[in-house]
């Protein structure tokens, strides 16, 4: 049994779970998110409490004991995105760099010839407090962090003098350039 599977976890006021079928539904003040789930896993629902288990005889158990923890933490991230929310931050460095949100598309001017457009998936906020800071926050954890590794794919942070997207808590190292004999 998974260590982490075996823990319950409780839905604050406000968010509901409803399971039909093998599909999960949490739904809260955030929106709502759904999950499939393995046929090697249930789960449970009474008093507000929600439990995950492993079916036994279903697959393997190495693998029966994976999908649990992992069930239980993708409900978990479910029940926290639908009441706080998640958020990324990302920050740009670059001499006339910078970033606009235009309604469903965020447009990059990160030192191409000419600018960079990223399509900002439904449920997901995008917002650029000043130019080279791009705030990005959802109910769906996973769709938050995709788009903030898709919009810092476009330039990573460079080593020699530290340009790109960075997040905001990102530490560059950087490297020393070339330095000449005398």
């Amino acid at each position: 049994m998974s260590r982490i599977g075996r823990k319950t976890i409780s839905l604050p006021a406000g968010v509901t779970l409803t399971k039909s079928g093998r599909t999960v539904a949490v739904k809260g003040p955030k929106g709502e998110l759904t999950l499939d789930l393995r046929p090697e896993i249930d789960v449970s629902v009474d008093k507000g409490v929600v439990a995950v288990a492993a079916i036994d005889g279903v697959g393997e158990e190495r693998t029966a004991s994976a999908y649990h923890g992992m069930t239980r933490a993708l409900l978990s991230n479910m029940v926290e995105g639908v009441t706080k929310g998640f958020e990324k931050r990302l920050e740009i460095q670059g001499v006339g760099w910078n970033a606009a949100a235009q309604g469903q598309k965020i447009v990059l001017n990160i030192g191409y010839n000419k600018p960079v457009t990223v399509e900002i998936p439904k449920g997901i906020n995008v917002q650029t407090p000043d130019p080279t800071n791009i705030v990005i926050t959802g109910a769906d954890k996973q769709a938050v962090g995709h788009l903030a590794a898709t919009i810092r794919k476009r330039r990573p942070p460079e080593p020699y003098k530290g340009k790109g997207v960075r997040y905001k808590d990102e530490v560059v190292r950087r490297k020393a350039g070339k330095s000449f004999g005398s």
